[in-house]
């Protein structure tokens, strides 16, 4: 009896897409490390970097949301990892969004749902970009 193992390869992040991602992940840890110190602080000048830091991981974020949507109308399978990927990225673009908002409130205003916004933020880009860098997954033959 023979076993074969079939990989299915999916179009794989463009370099720029790759940074634009791997980039989101360090900006949205440093707005929940900011939050979490300023929530231990209460100095009003980590708030004002985390806000800062959310903008940058909105950008990146953005960037790879559109490479994400052309990535997935480039490949030839329209179903699975791709699109899981793209539904991915755009709830973690979204609830970034609902974070920026938050810390646009006063400072003392943004504990402790900013807070947990930064960490569902971090914790859904991590899947996301572990997801989105992974090129080759297995397939049905295994």
């Amino acid at each position: 009896m023979n076993t074969t193992t079939h990989l299915d390869y999916r179009s794989p992040p463009g370099p720029l897409h790759a940074i634009l991602l791997a980039g989101t992940v360090p900006l949205f840890l440093g707005a929940l490390l900011s939050d979490i110190t300023y929530f231990q602080t209460y100095q009003i000048q980590w708030s004002n970097f985390a806000s800062w830091l959310i903008a940058g991981g909105l950008v990146f974020c953005g960037l790879a949301v559109l490479f994400a949507l052309v990535n997935l109308i480039r490949v030839d399978r329209k179903a699975g990892r791709p699109v899981v990927y793209l539904v991915l990225l755009v709830v973690t673009f979204a609830l970034g969004l609902v974070n920026a908002f938050e810390h646009a409130k006063d400072a003392f205003a943004t504990m402790p749902s900013g807070l947990i916004l930064s960490a569902l933020t971090t914790l859904l880009i991590g899947v996301t970009a572990w997801l989105g860098l992974t090129s080759i997954r297995s397939g049905e033959g295994q």
